[in-house]
């Protein structure tokens, strides 16, 4: 059962991490394994998603509910496909570094099969999962802007 939580502080507002995870239609466009994404419905607050992921010689779709509560926090909600259960969860809270971001997921496979073989490359994966949205980010909202720190100069004395 791969379990992963992350935890990033990010250059970004938390309404803009937020644009970019809930964007689901365009994770084929950057995201590892994601060979395809079709937005069945999506209302303010859900949408219903079919996701197809693919590693190697495997290709799997599923169905999830995704409840949206902008800015602050994506739950997604497995309903049908190749898991026994799929538990995943973002959450934005606002830092004056820009955005804390917290990452959860949780899964197992039906597929003893699938599972064996997630199992020895999960780690690296959910890495480079959370890496594509940081690269994601820099595309859509461009570089983090360089802070410069000003030290005042030193008034020179009246004689």
């Amino acid at each position: 059962m791969p379990t992963h939580a992350e935890h990033k502080v990010l250059p970004y507002s938390p309404e803009q991490m937020f644009d970019l995870v809930a964007d689901v239609g365009k994770y084929p466009a950057f995201l590892p394994w994601c060979a395809g994404a079709r937005v069945k419905s999506h209302t303010e607050t859900q949408l219903v998603a079919d996701l197809t992921i693919g590693f190697g010689p495997f290709r799997e779709s599923f169905t999830s509910r995704v409840e949206l509560d902008r800015p602050h926090q994506i739950q997604v909600k497995y309903e049908n496909g190749p898991f026994r259960y799929l538990n995943n969860q973002w959450t934005f809270e606002p830092n004056p570094k820009g955005c804390n971001v917290k990452f959860y997921v949780d899964f197992e496979f039906r597929s003893r099969v699938l599972q064996a073989a997630i199992g020895v490359v999960f780690n690296n994966a959910v890495k480079l999962m959370v890496n594509a949205f940081l690269k994601r980010a820099r595309e859509v909202y461009g570089a983090p802007a360089a802070t410069i720190a000003v030290t005042p100069a030193a008034v020179p004395a009246k004689s």
